[in-house]
């Protein structure tokens, strides 16, 4: 089964407060993944500024997220895509970026809170790992995504 291309937002829950997010993200990073430098780029960025991370900190949790990670570079071609996509979705350019390396990478799907859960770009479905779901529609119990459920494990 192809690897999920996470956005940044997934990754920092690494770091959240809140264990169910932090459990699940840490989940569906070990059972395979794919992010770009944007995605290394917001992390650090956050980590610095709005968590005031010490560097030996950030330069801990980019090692375990590359060693856990396919990291995608981003390019020229990247770029131009990312322009094309931020005017036809009017999605911020920093997301037009993320959207446009996981199309680039393959990705069946890109796991982010910061989209519309279900959207098809090209292909790529956008999902959020955390929205609750009926997994089995006889008993009605709502769920969270697992990665399992998402088909990665």
């Amino acid at each position: 089964m192809s690897k999920p291309f996470i956005d940044s937002n997934i990754v920092l829950y690494l770091l959240s407060g809140d264990t169910v997010k932090a459990d699940r993200a840490q989940t569906l990073m070990a059972a395979g993944a794919i992010i770009s430098v944007q995605v290394l780029n917001e992390v650090t960025s956050v980590c610095l500024r709005k968590l005031k991370m010490p560097w030996p900190e950030i330069d801990d949790l980019l090692m375990a997220v590359k060693a856990a990670c396919k990291v995608i570079p981003l390019t020229v071609a990247s770029h131009e895509k990312a322009v094309a996509l931020a005017k036809r979705y009017q999605f911020s350019f920093y997301d037009a970026n993320i959207v446009a390396c996981a199309l680039g990478s393959g990705a069946p799907m890109l796991l982010t809170e910061d989209m519309q859960h279900g959207l098809q770009i090209d292909g790529l479905v956008v999902k959020n790992p955390f929205k609750s779901v009926q997994e089995n529609g006889k008993n009605g119990d709502a769920t969270l995504f697992t990665a399992q459920a998402l088909g990665f494990l």
